[in-house]
């Protein structure tokens, strides 16, 4: 059933008042866009339009679980659009993913905006914003500026791939219209795409930029400026949030969707990394605009540093090396060194724009390098654990890239406390917020605390509006309890021959969702030797054209990891079955993770609950979700883990889950399948 955290009468389903005399109300406006597409109003969406509405005028934040089905998208963007009308600002929605994105911009803003046109002071426009890197700058394509970064490319083909993509990205610059990237299909490499690609830091800026009246990046910027509402991404928002200057528009209302990756989001923004290859790259931007003795002092301290980490152990840094130590501090003042020597920053602007641009993109990168040395060392020595701020670790060389050192913060709930929620009022949605059957976790991770409901962004409030599907009569949780515990020498034969026994029962029509590639590849391979039906593995082709074969081919079965357990929507009967092979705890080794844990522990919590059960709730909430997509699917949900049923933090994984009808009888599961499969 549908909860709120904070119950009273004020809450009770009732019509929200206008705030404006001259503007239809929220239930009058959902009414009409649900007409207008030809849908019906379910009761979650008419419960969620009239929270959102509530949020926007009492100004307090809220969280709302969604299930799938709902129609969230139009339960936040009618709110949103209504108070766009009312207010000098645009609303900001921030996704996690571009395929979202492009949902909202390209099906549900359009029809939106012409349904709700009539009812409105004006039409409701709309744009889409990224992130600087995410379009073509127009003058360093003209001007050629070396990125100098295929010498990181181990493979010879690697190499040969990336020249070929340049060439189509030089062809598509001649006729492109916005410059955004995604509009490069097939896509191309990150090594191609930089070399027509400058971020925030290394734009010269509109005034100062030869192209600069026609730059991409600016011309988005104005169209989202002059919108009701602007489309963006996690990082974005995060990165406008913390730095000192503005990226998006000015704004009162943010609606966060996918709101449970918010965190892991905003966490990579705020990391750093650094490697030898960084400084290589560094040394030749900066060679040519200062001494030479100057930057072969930068080129040393960066082999120092390469020769350091070739040796080093991989994994977490609890305390300082002393050769450690020393090799980041010759980093960093070498990096100084080489900014003192670059001279003012504003230099030769006006007179020399090509040498401006190089010199910014060498300022910039001697900041990332001379910055984040001192951050790595500044993450050291502290007395009590619960002192420290960062984690460092080195990330082991793979064959596409050498071994990196990496730092990221603990936690982030106060930067997005202070950053994001200080001065707005945030509306937080997805299908999985409310973690073990309340929100409270998520919440404390975002830097809200325990929801007080005192409003004047003191308050948040957590809203399950349930979903319209009945997971009761539509699937079965089952919990393979008989099964031993799974191991880390790969899958057991139990494991195996149970998967054999429910893929045969469902006639193929499988996801099998794996906690790792290692272990999905394992299974694909043991399996195509046993099954019938055709069997498909994440990354034998692209995932997209994977899950498409998947669809249009109902025997067809898809095994894979990470992208699939949120990424998969399939409805119909090609999904009958989802197995999961074991509960997805991070790995015990993951340096974050681990370093997350230990610092909640410190702090009096529960680190294992705060952080890796509600890690493994997410991912298992998600994976879950992949198998009702619309009002008339139905199947099986299978966890071979049998720790889902006996553990001690078992019920709050449950808890976790759609309401599905349990059991741990292989017989009875196998009997459903069958039964649904001559349905």
């Amino acid at each position: 059933m549908p909860t709120d955290s904070i119950t009273s009468a004020e809450d009770a389903p009732t019509a929200v008042p206008a705030t404006a005399p001259d503007l239809p109300r929220v239930e009058e406006l959902l009414s009409a866009a649900v007409e207008a597409v030809g849908g019906v109003e379910r009761p979650g969406q008419i419960e969620m339009v009239r929270a959102v509405q509530r949020a926007i005028s009492s100004g307090d934040h809220l969280a709302v679980q969604a299930g799938t089905g709902t129609g969230k998208s139009l339960a936040y963007l009618i709110p949103s659009i209504r108070h766009a009308m009312s207010s000098k600002g645009a609303v900001i929605v921030s996704t996690a993913t571009i395929a979202l994105q492009r949902q909202l911009v390209d099906r549900d803003l359009p029809r939106l905006s012409e349904a709700l046109a009539p009812r409105l002071p004006h039409q409701p426009t709309f744009a889409i914003l990224k992130g600087r890197r995410n379009y073509l700058c127009r003058y360093k394509a003209a001007a050629g500026w070396p990125e100098e970064e295929q010498d990181q490319l181990f493979d010879p083909r690697e190499v040969n791939a990336t020249g070929r993509m340049v060439q189509r990205i030089q062809e598509w610059a001649q006729e492109t219209e916005t410059g955004d990237r995604d509009e490069l299909v097939p896509g191309v490499n990150e090594q191609a795409w930089r070399q027509f690609s400058v971020s925030s830091r290394e734009c010269l800026g509109a005034t100062r930029c030869p192209s600069g009246a026609e730059c991409f990046a600016e011309l988005a910027r104005a169209r989202a400026g002059e919108s009701d509402v602007v489309v963006t991404n996690h990082a974005l928002l995060a990165i406008d949030a913390m730095e000192d200057f503005s990226l998006l528009p000015e704004h009162e209302v943010v609606v966060v969707d996918e709101a449970h990756e918010l965190v892991d989001r905003v966490t990579s923004v705020v990391s750093g990394e650094l490697s030898e290859a960084m400084v290589s790259v560094t040394v030749r931007r900066v060679g040519r605009l200062i001494e030479q003795a100057i930057s072969d002092r930068l080129m040393e301290a960066g082999e120092q540093l390469k020769d350091l980490l070739a040796v080093a152990p991989a994994g977490r840094l609890d305390e300082l090396p002393p050769v450690l130590g020393m090799t980041l501090a010759l980093v960093r003042d070498a990096a100084w060194a080489c900014i003192t020597a670059l001279g003012p920053r504003s230099g030769g602007d006006k007179d020399d724009p090509e040498g401006a641009g190089l010199r910014k993109a060498a300022f910039t990168a001697l900041d990332e390098i001379h910055d984040t040395a001192q951050r790595m060392l500044d993450a050291f020595g502290h007395a009590e654990e619960v002192d420290r701020a960062e984690v460092v670790w080195l990330e082991a060389a793979t064959d596409r890239r050498p071994p990196l050192l990496r730092i990221a913060p603990l936690t982030v709930a106060g930067m997005l406390r202070d950053k994001l929620f200080g001065d707005r009022t945030v509306v937080l949605t997805s299908a999985t917020l409310a973690l073990g059957g309340a929100f409270d976790g998520l919440a404390r991770q975002w830097g809200l605390g325990s929801g007080d409901g005192k409003g004047a962004k003191d308050g948040w409030r957590g809203l399950d509006v349930g979903s319209p599907f009945d997971h009761a009569r539509s699937g079965i949780l089952y919990v393979a309890k008989h099964l031993p515990q799974p191991g880390r020498d790969g899958l057991p034969e139990a494991y195996l021959e149970e998967i054999t026994e429910l893929i045969e029962a469902a006639g193929g029509r499988t996801l099998g969702l794996f906690s790792s590639m290692r272990a999905a590849k394992a299974a694909t391979e043991a399996l195509r030797e046993r099954l019938s039906v055709p069997l498909l593995c994440q990354g034998d082709d692209s995932t997209m054209l994977l899950v498409k074969q998947f669809a249009e081919d109902e025997p067809t079965c898809l095994f894979g990891t990470l992208t699939l357990w949120q990424g998969v929507d399939v409805p119909g009967p090609s999904l009958r079955l989802v197995i999961i092979d074991r509960i997805p705890f991070p790995r015990p080794d993951d340096p974050l993770s681990s370093a997350r844990q230990r610092h909640v522990t410190a702090r009096g919590g529960n680190g294992f609950m705060s952080v890796a059960a509600t890690h493994a709730a997410l991912l298992l909430a998600q994976g879950a979700g992949r198998l009702l997509r619309s009002q008339h699917d139905k199947g099986v949900v299978a966890v071979l883990d049998p720790r889902l049923a006996t553990a001690r933090y078992a019920g709050f994984l449950r808890d976790s889950l759609p309401p599905f009808w349990p059991t741990n009888d292989p017989g009875k599961v196998r009997d459903a399948l069958r039964r649904l499969g001559k349905g």
